[in-house]
């Protein structure tokens, strides 16, 4: 018999809890006083690329991926494509085939890659992704295959999302195809598909296995791609490194031409300052109420959502920065000229810094870019944290937003579109 406070050895482990027990006659014990507390710690970590031409046979970075773990295991992988990427290479496929078939004795693949539509078509209709599901199952991929997703930044959402959750999650290896996912979200953790009307609302934090960034993509792009990636370098500069925006605006000229080495430039080290925030940034899972990544985003999902997609995201992010920028001087955190500064970088880099949906009203006439306000703060846990400018470089979060401010903020933007 145990007395009421007494502690006894752990039948398993043999370790003395903390916990107290209270035995009674039939020797059925219930705990009194604190419960045990289960915790642990499980590390991440995943290599991200830069490269070019990853499917020459002779570029040994996508074989080495794959043996990263078990060197000599045949490695089972399916792979989904974009289809504005298979549209615009007619040769990945075969690419694809070569570099598996010279590669035979790591690679299995086990079919021929699938195409899935491109964009938001692929988050906002959940067939696709039970769609995608099934492939899996129908190729009995397990939990040490590996499910390749290659394309932008919507289909590696998507794609990182039935990975995710395919047998509790499968090894998932991301191959960014546009500027916008090889520099931002492409090298993070998140994956995501709309529902209700709400960007990115059923979705996961789940690392990839591996990044695999090769700039033979970013060629064949049209300009328009081109230019939408280039929002995220200036954001995260914005709120992170002065010295990174004197580079953007020094290289404007070159970006605006999408000369080579300035581009791969900009990807490489505007993907560094996303990796450096999930890392360093104390919050990898966004479980708190800060979204520093998020700077111009509040307006720029809801621009996206107002427009049916029409407007990108890297263009309604880049109205967004214009946006919440000049707020930024209106509020008096960031010094008056810097406004002008911005804007002109963007525009510099072929933004439009308007959209008549800036002007859309509800119902109630109430602006509908303004509930963009409260669509952040609810995605936040009920808490509304902004990041906004103190200076160039330099990010501030505050908790509330002055709607008269963002109302002459709106204003001042299609004033300057009519200059």
């Amino acid at each position: 018999m145990i007395r009421l406070g007494e502690r006894r050895k752990d039948p398993w482990t043999q370790s003395t809890p903390d916990t107290l027990y209270e035995v009674t006659t039939q020797e059925q014990h219930v705990e009194v006083n604190a419960p045990y507390l289960q915790k642990f710690s499980v590390p991440f970590e995943y290599p991200v690329y830069f490269t070019d031409k990853l499917f020459d046979p002779e570029n040994p970075i996508l074989q080495q991926t794959l043996t990263r773990l078990e060197a000599d295991k045949r490695h089972r992988i399916i792979i989904f494509i974009d289809d504005g990427v298979a549209g615009a290479m007619p040769d990945l496929a075969g690419q694809i085939n070569q570099y598996a078939t010279v590669h035979s004795q790591h690679i299995d693949l086990v079919r021929q890659p699938i195409c899935m539509p491109a964009g938001e078509k692929l988050k906002s209709e959940l067939h696709f992704i039970e769609q995608m599901q099934k492939h899996l199952a129908d190729s009995h991929i397990d939990r040490h295959s590996y499910v390749v997703a290659i394309g932008g930044g919507a289909l590696l959402d998507a794609v990182g999302l039935v990975a995710a959750t395919s047998h509790r999650g499968i090894r998932h290896i991301r191959i960014p195809t546009t500027v916008l996912s090889q520099n931002d979200s492409g090298v993070g953790v998140k994956n995501s598909v709309n529902l209700f009307g709400q960007k990115n609302y059923i979705g996961t934090f789940a690392p990839p296995f591996a990044v695999l960034n090769d700039y033979a993509f970013i060629r064949s792009l049209p300009q328009r791609d081109k230019i939408c990636g280039m929002a995220e370098a200036v954001k995260v500069a914005l709120i992170r490194d002065q010295s990174f925006y004197v580079w953007l605006e020094q290289n404007a000229d070159k970006l605006a031409v999408f000369e080579e080495a300035a581009m791969k430039t900009m990807i490489r080290r505007c993907a560094e300052l996303h990796m450096r925030q999930i890392a360093q940034g104390g919050d990898p899972f966004e479980s708190g109420s800060a979204r520093p990544l998020d700077y111009g985003h509040w307006a720029a999902h809801k621009l996206e959502t107002i427009t049916r997609y029409h407007l990108r995201h890297g263009e309604a992010v880049a109205i967004g920065l214009a946006l919440d920028t000049h707020y930024s001087v209106l509020s008096g955190l960031l010094p008056e000229g810097e406004d002008e500064r911005v804007c002109f970088l963007l525009e510099h880099l072929g933004f439009r810094l308007w959209h008549p949906a800036l002007e859309m009203q509800s119902a109630n006439s109430q602006l509908d870019v303004l509930t963009g306000l409260a669509d952040f703060k609810e995605h936040l846990g009920g808490k509304l944290t902004i990041t906004l400018l103190s200076a160039i470089g330099t990010g501030i979060e505050v908790h509330e937003m002055d709607d008269d401010l963002v109302v002459k903020s709106i204003r001042w933007l299609k004033n300057r579109q009519h200059k």
